[in-house]
Protein backbone atom coordinates (compact mmCIF):
# COMPACT_ATOMS: atom_id res chain seq x y z
CA UNK A 1 0.00 0.00 0.00
CA UNK A 2 1.49 3.34 -1.36
CA UNK A 3 1.19 6.16 1.39
CA UNK A 4 0.97 9.82 0.61
CA UNK A 5 2.51 12.63 2.15
CA UNK A 6 1.02 14.08 4.93
CA UNK A 7 1.45 17.55 6.66
CA UNK A 8 2.33 17.40 10.20
CA UNK A 9 3.51 19.74 12.71
CA UNK A 10 7.10 19.95 13.95
CA UNK A 11 8.14 17.54 16.68
CA UNK A 12 11.15 17.45 18.89
CA UNK A 13 13.30 14.83 16.70
CA UNK A 14 12.69 16.71 13.65
CA UNK A 15 15.68 19.63 14.57
CA UNK A 16 18.63 17.84 13.45
CA UNK A 17 16.79 16.70 10.02
CA UNK A 18 15.23 19.81 9.49
CA UNK A 19 18.55 21.92 9.86
CA UNK A 20 20.24 19.76 7.37
CA UNK A 21 17.68 19.70 4.64
CA UNK A 22 17.96 23.68 4.76
CA UNK A 23 21.40 24.34 5.07
CA UNK A 24 21.68 21.69 2.13
CA UNK A 25 19.41 23.26 -0.05
CA UNK A 26 21.47 26.70 0.65
CA UNK A 27 24.07 24.74 -0.61
CA UNK A 28 22.40 23.30 -3.49
CA UNK A 29 21.43 26.66 -5.10
CA UNK A 30 25.34 28.62 -3.61
CA UNK A 31 22.84 30.70 -1.36
CA UNK A 32 24.81 29.43 1.74
CA UNK A 33 26.17 33.06 2.51
CA UNK A 34 26.20 35.09 5.82
CA UNK A 35 22.98 36.69 6.95
CA UNK A 36 20.88 34.06 5.76
CA UNK A 37 19.29 31.25 8.23
CA UNK A 38 22.37 28.95 6.81
CA UNK A 39 24.29 30.66 10.05
CA UNK A 40 20.91 31.34 11.80
CA UNK A 41 21.36 29.59 15.43
CA UNK A 42 17.53 29.05 15.49
CA UNK A 43 17.80 27.24 12.62
CA UNK A 44 19.58 23.77 14.38
CA UNK A 45 16.44 24.34 17.26
CA UNK A 46 12.91 25.04 15.48
CA UNK A 47 10.89 22.98 17.67
CA UNK A 48 11.72 25.48 20.20
CA UNK A 49 11.45 28.67 18.49
CA UNK A 50 8.14 27.76 17.20
CA UNK A 51 7.14 26.65 20.42
CA UNK A 52 7.80 29.88 21.95
CA UNK A 53 5.03 31.53 21.10
CA UNK A 54 1.60 30.45 20.31
CA UNK A 55 1.23 32.91 17.38
CA UNK A 56 3.50 30.61 14.92
CA UNK A 57 3.24 27.36 13.42
CA UNK A 58 6.33 24.93 11.53
CA UNK A 59 4.92 22.09 9.32
CA UNK A 60 6.90 19.09 8.30
CA UNK A 61 6.09 17.52 5.28
CA UNK A 62 6.63 14.04 5.21
CA UNK A 63 6.21 10.20 3.07
CA UNK A 64 6.74 6.96 4.20
CA UNK A 65 8.58 7.99 7.19
CA UNK A 66 10.75 9.99 5.84
CA UNK A 67 10.98 14.19 6.01
CA UNK A 68 11.07 15.92 3.25
CA UNK A 69 11.20 19.58 4.45
CA UNK A 70 9.14 22.56 5.64
CA UNK A 71 8.42 25.50 6.21
CA UNK A 72 6.31 27.77 9.08
CA UNK A 73 4.90 31.23 9.62
CA UNK A 74 6.14 33.60 12.80
CA UNK A 75 5.61 36.80 14.02
CA UNK A 76 9.10 37.92 13.60
CA UNK A 77 10.08 41.02 15.68
CA UNK A 78 8.87 44.69 14.32
CA UNK A 79 6.60 43.75 11.82
CA UNK A 80 3.74 46.06 10.81
CA UNK A 81 0.42 44.84 13.03
CA UNK A 82 -1.34 41.75 11.81
CA UNK A 83 1.81 41.04 9.44
CA UNK A 84 3.80 37.11 10.20
CA UNK A 85 6.78 36.19 8.05
CA UNK A 86 6.61 32.72 6.22
CA UNK A 87 10.12 31.24 7.30
CA UNK A 88 12.21 28.39 6.94
CA UNK A 89 10.62 26.99 3.65
CA UNK A 90 12.70 24.40 2.37
CA UNK A 91 12.49 20.95 0.34
CA UNK A 92 14.83 18.33 -0.49
CA UNK A 93 16.09 18.07 -3.89
CA UNK A 94 14.25 15.00 -4.43
CA UNK A 95 10.65 16.43 -3.13
CA UNK A 96 10.83 19.68 -5.44
CA UNK A 97 9.14 20.15 -9.08
CA UNK A 98 6.14 18.08 -7.63
CA UNK A 99 3.87 20.43 -6.10
CA UNK A 100 4.75 19.56 -3.05
CA UNK A 101 6.25 23.24 -2.38
CA UNK A 102 3.36 25.35 -3.46
CA UNK A 103 0.63 22.78 -1.02
CA UNK A 104 3.48 23.49 2.28
CA UNK A 105 3.15 27.12 1.15
CA UNK A 106 -0.85 26.74 1.29
CA UNK A 107 -0.81 25.22 4.37
CA UNK A 108 1.41 27.98 5.88
CA UNK A 109 -1.14 30.54 4.68
CA UNK A 110 -4.17 29.23 5.86
CA UNK A 111 -2.64 28.80 9.64
CA UNK A 112 -1.50 32.55 8.89
CA UNK A 113 -5.35 33.36 8.31
CA UNK A 114 -6.45 30.89 11.39
CA UNK A 115 -3.98 32.58 13.87
CA UNK A 116 -5.83 36.03 12.80
CA UNK A 117 -2.77 37.61 10.66
CA UNK A 118 -3.86 39.85 7.56
CA UNK A 119 -0.36 39.55 5.75
CA UNK A 120 2.14 37.36 5.46
CA UNK A 121 5.61 38.44 4.48
CA UNK A 122 8.80 36.88 3.51
CA UNK A 123 12.34 37.06 2.62
CA UNK A 124 14.43 35.57 0.10
CA UNK A 125 17.17 36.01 -2.81
CA UNK A 126 18.02 36.07 -6.21
CA UNK A 127 19.82 32.35 -6.26
CA UNK A 128 16.25 31.03 -5.48
CA UNK A 129 14.27 31.53 -8.19
CA UNK A 130 11.99 29.03 -8.33
CA UNK A 131 10.76 29.45 -4.87
CA UNK A 132 10.23 33.31 -6.19
CA UNK A 133 8.10 32.04 -8.87
CA UNK A 134 5.89 30.04 -6.77
CA UNK A 135 5.18 32.76 -4.31
CA UNK A 136 4.45 35.13 -7.44
CA UNK A 137 1.60 32.61 -8.71
CA UNK A 138 0.53 32.63 -5.17
CA UNK A 139 -0.17 36.27 -5.13
CA UNK A 140 2.80 37.18 -3.12
CA UNK A 141 4.35 40.74 -4.39
CA UNK A 142 7.70 42.10 -4.35
CA UNK A 143 8.23 45.37 -1.99
CA UNK A 144 11.16 47.11 -2.10
CA UNK A 145 12.63 47.57 1.90
CA UNK A 146 12.29 44.50 4.29
CA UNK A 147 9.95 44.43 7.03
CA UNK A 148 10.64 43.50 10.87
CA UNK A 149 14.09 42.44 12.21
CA UNK A 150 14.40 38.73 11.02
CA UNK A 151 18.51 39.23 11.24
CA UNK A 152 18.77 38.03 7.55
CA UNK A 153 20.85 41.34 6.27
CA UNK A 154 21.85 38.53 3.22
CA UNK A 155 18.38 38.42 1.75
CA UNK A 156 17.45 41.30 -0.54
CA UNK A 157 14.10 40.18 -2.05
CA UNK A 158 11.13 41.05 -0.02
CA UNK A 159 7.93 40.02 -0.53
CA UNK A 160 4.54 40.23 0.89
CA UNK A 161 0.59 38.72 0.15
CA UNK A 162 -2.86 40.05 2.19
CA UNK A 163 -4.50 37.28 3.29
Amino acid sequence: MEETIIIRTIEPTDNAILASIIRTSLEEFNANKPGTVYFDETTDNLYQLFSSTDKSIYFVAEENGKILGGGGIFPTENLPEGFCELVKMYLTKNARGKGLGRKMLEHCLQAAKDLGYTTVYLESMPELSTALKVYEKLGFEYINFSLGRSGHCGCDIWMQKKL
